[in-house]
């Protein structure tokens, strides 16, 4: 799991300062690559392991679950496995989760590259195409003007409403799939063993919930608030409904002045 004590090493956002205080000639700040690099190999590896190597012994089986899953087959009779059900529609909540996670305290303002590009693609694939940003990430999040948080999507994001919705959605995902017997978690291992559909949503449940509690800390250092909402942070080691729990109560981000 991430060390959070440490988390300037895990993502390229410690840069190794070259400004002098005399007359030297411009004085940039010049960007440490090692973590980017590493991270961007790791994804790599992972796409390459998804799109070759994952197990794929079950294709027309796992067209029939997708198609299920999307209420696009009639009732056959067939009972869908509840620890699948619950896990496709936690998979959908994960990206709002990020979302308000990335955009109000995430976005770059040294590099040019925008977040909600990745964030809405995530929706559809989750953390393969966030980890594409976590590489390019330039922190500090550039200040945000009161009329922003007023506006769409930051006043949606920033809703205790929202918050909360997510999180009791999450609650009733969880406590569904939990209700199941044994017997129904070891049909769904064979189907991780067996499906790539499974498999690789299985996977990429398990990134978002590793990567939350980073961009929980980023959250928390950036708001700024004396370490008001530090305490959740353990809690964020809970997949989903840590990190759900932490956008509830987490304090309000403070906006800066037009004159600043």
């Amino acid at each position: 799991m991430l060390n959070l004590s440490k988390t300037h090493h895990l993502f390229p956002m410690k840069m190794s300062s070259s400004k002098t205080d005399g007359g030297g000639g411009g004085g940039e700040e010049e960007r440490d690559w090692t973590t980017s690099f590493l991270l961007f190999a790791f994804w790599a590896g992972l796409m390459y392991y998804i799109s070759f190597l994952a197990p794929n012994q079950t294709p027309v089986t796992d067209e029939y679950f997708v198609k299920k899953l999307l209420n696009l087959k009639g009732d056959d009779g067939y009972e869908m496995n509840q620890v699948l059900v619950a896990l496709w529609y936690i998979m959908g909540l994960w990206p709002l989760v990020y979302s308000m996670l990335l955009l109000p305290t995430a976005r770059s303002s040294k590099s040019k590259i925008p977040v909600w590009p990745f964030v809405a693609l995530s929706f559809f694939g989750g953390a393969y195409f966030l980890i594409p940003y976590f590489v390019l990430w330039r922190p500090p999040a550039p200040p945000v003007a009161e009329p922003e948080l007023r506006r769409w999507p930051l006043n949606f994001l920033e809703s205790k409403l929202t918050a909360g919705v997510t999180l009791a959605a999450g609650v009733a995902i969880t406590a569904y799939a939990f209700s199941s017997g044994g017997d129904v978690w070891r049909e769904f291992y064979q189907y991780f063993q067996g499906s790539k559909f499974i498999h690789v949503m299985s996977i990429d449940f398990a990134l978002l919930s590793t990567f939350a509690p980073f961009w929980v800390y980023n959250d928390v250092t950036a708001r700024k608030r004396d370490g008001r909402g530090s305490w959740l942070l353990p809690l964020s080691l809970v997949p989903f409904l840590g990190p759900s729990l932490y956008l509830l109560l987490r304090p309000p981000l403070e906006a800066t002045s037009d004159e600043a």
